[in-house]
């Protein structure tokens, strides 16, 4: 441990962890490496030292533990309080989420230091780079959000999540971080020219993988936000699930691409009070497109009867 071989502790009494006694129930079975400096950090956080030997425990801490939260804080402390070197404790930090991507208490400690020093310059191009690597990473997701807000950075975002779209279209959180970029920014409020490209942009996403949910719920969410009628896309899917007549037995299964294009009909004839189309679809999702919810669809049926 480098805390111990670059740094005399000779002042400092560890504090064992209390588990419960002398005989605890059932205690932790830490390793002895983590045991000691975790007693160590106990001890000088009792005394509220901010070091620069307190920030290499920390950062073997966070080797042992990347997940510990209160280390994280404390690290955060002792950095602000040093003034070290912000561009520095980044790319360890950066190091750090390479190595454990999925540790969100990284990205808390990393905008600590971004908001109090201003340092933006390097972090949409490092949050791509984690995206490159899991596209779908929320905690990375979820800081570009912070960072854009913040440092008002609203620019280029959209033209991103078609990137991202364009190579996974069901990726969710691209979808979701379209959205935030496309009503985020209030200052800027969107012309109904590109309200209509923004749906034309949906829909053929939506023809490339017709039953993907990020892509209808998305369409769902931009109609609602911009005032434009459900049924605005009802031609759409129509011709993704030509269901709309009042016969009965006479949908062919291969022309029905998206149950969720059922759905879809299946809300704007209930609002529109076609009860015999809205019973239809939904008797469809029930029984053969979305049998998995075939309570909640005999529910909305029933809600109609």
């Amino acid at each position: 441990m480098l805390y111990l071989t670059k740094y005399n502790w000779d002042d400092v009494s560890p504090i064992p962890q209390d588990d419960g006694g002398e005989q605890p129930l059932a205690p932790i079975a830490y390793t002895e490496d983590y045991r000691v400096a975790m007693e160590y950090l106990r001890a000088i956080m009792a005394t509220n030292e901010c070091s620069v030997r307190a920030l290499q425990l920390t950062e073997d801490i966070i080797m042992m533990n990347p997940a510990h939260y209160t280390v994280w804080a404390y690290r955060t402390k002792i950095v602000l309080r040093l003034k070290t070197d912000p561009k520095t404790e980044l790319k360890w930090a950066a190091l750090i989420s390479r190595r454990f991507p999925k540790n969100y208490q990284i990205w808390n400690h990393r905008q600590a230091i971004v908001e109090t020093y201003k340092l933006t310059e390097y972090e949409l191009p490092f949050i791509e780079e984690m995206l490159e690597e899991d596209s779908k990473n929320y905690h990375v997701w979820s800081y570009r959000q912070w960072i854009v807000k913040t440092f008002n950075l609203w620019d280029g975002e959209v033209g991103y999540t078609s990137k991202m779209i364009e190579e996974d279209v069901r990726n969710n959180s691209a979808w979701n971080h379209r959205y935030f970029a496309l009503f985020g920014n209030e200052s800027t409020p969107l012309t109904e020219s590109q309200i209509d490209t923004e749906i034309s942009f949906t829909l053929n996403a939506v023809e490339k993988a017709p039953q993907n949910i990020s892509a209808w719920n998305y369409i769902r969410g931009i109609l609602r936000r911009t005032g434009r009628p459900l049924d605005s896309i009802e031609d759409f899917c129509l011709k993704l699930a030509p269901i709309y007549t009042n016969t009965e037995n006479d949908t062919d299964d291969n022309e029905v691409l998206s149950g969720r294009a059922i759905e879809v009909l299946a809300d704007i004839f209930a609002h529109r009070g076609d009860i015999e189309n809205a019973i239809r679809a939904y008797k469809l999702l029930a029984d053969e497109y979305d049998s998995i919810r075939e309570n909640y669809w005999n529910y909305k049926i029933a809600q109609l009867s």
